[in-house]
């Protein structure tokens, strides 16, 4: 149990009662046990028709092609208020971005299901701060001519026959901007143009819910959660090869393949939404291409490493310590050290029921070590303050390394971890108490305040993130998300709902909703068993994991490790990256961008 990070903080499940919408006004059960979170997974929206209607009498067809809108960068035309209305969150590209670039990302907001129309969003956007700044707003807010002031766009369909503005797809039509269009609502842009089939060399069909659990892109196979097939897959069926292509194939259903991603001229269409049931090696990561290839095509393609070594405090073993360091070390890799620099075991967990407690500074044989593992390449991150939260359990014995600090937790009677809500006392002022706490302890042990925050668990509240982004400006985790945080596409002018939370690893640098920038971690760490219905992960899972990831350009495998494994866990790993081509480099020089 020491020391063991939680995958569990990366996502949400819920269970949701898959029920069929026949037409847009059909009513939508929905089924939820809100919070409960299941290895990484956004749920998908209902199953949909299978075969949508091809006219609709508000999307006339046109008798010709729409002309070309400007070139030329800016909200052209827009009067003050259109403007404003089409403002939406200004996200911040990351470092080494395309400042020149700028990316709109429209979706869907109506109806039961709105709240997932913005979680992709969010994670459409996070993805997109690798290549460019963006913004995003809802679709019905799009505005004739607006597409001219980015350089790429990416509209989410996650609601089935939502009322997308004839504008945008007049604009999208026109072809002037690269276009990555996901899921729904392709039929409302074939029915608006003269002859769709013709113009882009192939079709919809409709929607298959067979079992295509695997996905081919560039030559590699991801994998699609089952979970997702009941959300549907459209077929598409290209008739001018010497127009279009489909960059990824999907096998496994008795439809046969189906081409999961399908692109010709200016539209590049992903046959789903790519953001539900994400687990690792997931057809996420074609997705997460795909936006670089909006936001960035000059993308960089490097294949870089990074390793943390997790859960370090003044309760850790020195010897354990100065080994990996000796290793990595001896190996020319950097690494990073999440170091919590005060040990608090209230309960006397596996201590006869006897409190324990202790700070870094009166820890020498730790300190010593840590200054040992810096001169050998470490970089200490700041890891919360004990990594565990009061007396409670939570969610196993109150100890630190063991519990959540910013979130409270608890197991179920099926040994999931459920994520319960912020702290008792959660805010601003809290959160920075943790912060100033933490840093006084480094002070005392002698060591400068880490310059880049992970939080214990991967797991804070949409307020203690706003706290760690004021205080670092820099992250190194996974991100944990809330629904209602960006209303009408404006991050962080809403109340976020911690009934509705999900999270979001990421396969490269990026800047989050946040504001902060997030060194990513997507390979995810040794576990040599089962525990909290998670299976085990072995080297070899790793290295699977980091080879699937070479399908994202610029895509970064990193993983963490726990001291006490010993070293051979940790050589095996480091082995299977290098041979898989990835080269090591540190937080810093990731974080540089």
């Amino acid at each position: 149990m020491k020391g063991r990070l939680l995958q569990v903080a990366v996502g949400l499940a819920l269970a949701v009662s898959m029920v069929p919408a026949p037409a847009p006004a059909a009513p939508i059960t929905l089924d939820l046990n809100v919070g409960e979170i299941v290895g990484n997974l956004l749920p998908a929206p209902p199953t949909p028709q299978t075969q949508p209607a091809a006219t609709s009498p508000r999307i006339p067809k046109r008798t010709s092609q729409p002309g070309v809108i400007s070139t030329v960068l800016g909200l052209l035309g827009l009067g003050s208020a259109q403007a404003v209305q089409a403002a939406g969150t200004n996200g911040g590209g990351a470092p080494g971005s395309k400042a020149s670039q700028k990316t709109l990302i429209l979706y869907d907001n109506t109806g039961p299901w709105a709240w997932l129309g913005e979680a992709y969003a969010v994670q459409a956007g996070n993805l997109t701060s690798h290549g460019s700044p963006y913004v995003m707003h809802p679709v019905g807010s799009y505005v004739a001519g607006e597409m001219s002031g980015y350089t790429g766009v990416i509209y989410i369909g996650s609601t089935y026959d939502e009322p997308i503005p004839v504008a945008f797809l007049d604009d999208v039509l026109a072809g002037s901007r690269p276009v990555l269009w996901m899921a729904h609502n392709i039929w409302q842009l074939s029915a608006r143009a003269p002859s769709f089939a013709t113009t882009y060399g192939w079709n919809w069909v409709q929607y298959d819910f067979g079992a295509a659990t695997t996905v081919r892109y560039e030559n590699t196979d991801l994998g699609r959660d089952p979970l997702a097939t009941p959300s549907g897959l459209m077929i598409t069926s290209i008739s001018n090869p010497a127009i279009a292509s489909a960059p990824a194939i999907a096998t496994g259903s008795a439809a046969g393949p189906i081409n999961w991603a399908t692109k010709a001229r200016n539209l590049t269409y992903i046959g789903e939404i790519p953001f539900s049931y994400v687990g690792h090696g997931d057809r996420y990561l074609a997705a997460a291409d795909l936006i670089t290839r909006i936001s960035n095509p000059a993308a960089l393609d490097r294949k870089r490493a990074l390793v943390r070594i997790e859960d370090v405090g003044p309760d850790a073993d020195p010897a354990e310590l100065r080994a990996i360091a000796d290793y990595l070390y001896a190996q020319r890799v950097p690494f990073s050290i999440a170091v919590y620099p005060r040990y608090e075991n209230p309960l006397g967990a596996d201590n006869n029921g006897v409190p324990e407690a202790a700070n870094l500074a009166q820890r020498p044989l730790v300190l010593n070590a840590l200054r040992y593992m810096t001169q050998r390449g470490g970089t200490i991150l700041m890891h919360g303050y004990t990594h565990q939260f009061g007396t409670a359990v939570n969610p196993y014995d109150g100890r630190s390394g063991n519990d959540f600090e910013f979130y409270t937790a608890h197991v179920d009677a099926n040994d999931s971890v459920i994520y319960d809500g912020p702290v008792p006392g959660d805010s601003a002022s809290w959160a920075q108490g943790r912060i100033n706490s933490a840093s006084t302890q480094f002070a005392l042990a002698g060591f400068t305040r880490p310059t880049i925050f992970e939080p214990p668990h991967y797991a804070a509240s949409a307020v203690d993130y706003q706290v760690i982004q004021q205080n670092f400006g820099k992250r190194y985790d996974r991100g944990l998300y809330f629904g209602g945080y960006c209303p009408g596409g404006a991050c962080g002018t809403g109340a976020p709902q911690y009934d509705k939370i999900y999270g979001q690893y990421f396969p490269y640098l990026v800047r989050d909703i946040y504001g902060s920038v997030v060194a990513p971690e997507a390979v995810g760490n040794i576990e040599p068993e089962p525990f909290n219905n998670h299976p085990a992960r072995l080297p070899a899972d790793l290295v699977k994991t980091a080879n699937q990831l070479k399908v994202v350009d610029d895509g970064v495998a990193s993983f963490f490790y726990h001291p006490y494994l010993g070293t051979e866990y940790l050589q095996q790993t480091v082995s299977g990256l290098k041979n898989a081509g990835f080269t090591f480099v540190s937080v810093g020089t990731m974080m540089a961008g």
